[in-house]
């Protein structure tokens, strides 16, 4: 097993209850392993939850970690997958001085190179939303930048696997419990 230092995506199914983000955490902390991004929201099935945490750690870490997230009574199951094993985006968005979008030309050039969207305009600002890979919301983040951003923000990532998990059957099992 490689002791080389990977980004993963760890998936954990869970039952929606009131301080398991604490005590997921609480697991990473123990280990001195700083999470890049989480994001949760509802899975596939009805009342089960999906964790997508990412991070940067050996192949042995991701197996630990996995094992020590399975053992909390709320999670269902945990899963480890590579970079290479996922289709994965985030998504930000910027608001920025309205007067740029007609006084630089060069903003428009930027919003349709970027396959960005325009949210909404007022007389104040524009908000724009952008979803991608994290370098090309970077890169997209330097080039405003130069004229000025009044707030970013960028989610955490989002993903699915490209072979099929037998989550759905685990999940499926757990529902009818």
């Amino acid at each position: 097993m490689s002791q080389e230092i990977k980004t993963f995506t760890i998936s954990v199914y869970t039952e929606n209850n009131i301080g398991l983000l604490n005590r997921i955490s609480a697991i990473f902390q123990r280990r001195h392993i700083n999470i890049e991004s989480l994001t949760t929201s509802q899975s596939e099935i009805k009342n089960v939850n999906r964790f997508v945490i990412v991070v940067k750690i050996t192949e042995e870490q991701a197996i630990k970690l996995v094992g020590q997230i399975e053992k909390q009574v709320e999670a269902i199951r945990a899963y480890y997958h590579t970079n290479e094993e996922t289709i994965f985006t985030e998504s930000c968005m910027f608001k920025i001085k309205s007067d740029l979008l007609f006084d630089e030309p060069q903003i428009q050039n930027i919003i349709k190179e970027s396959d960005s969207r325009i949210v909404t305009v007022n007389k104040e600002f524009f908000v724009l939303e952008k979803t991608g890979r994290r370098f090309e919301i970077e890169a997209l983040r330097e080039k405003f930048e130069v004229y000025g951003i009044m707030q970013f923000v960028r989610s955490g990532r989002i993903a699915v696997t490209k072979d099929e998990m037998k989550v759905s059957e685990i999940l499926e099992a757990f529902k009818n419990q």
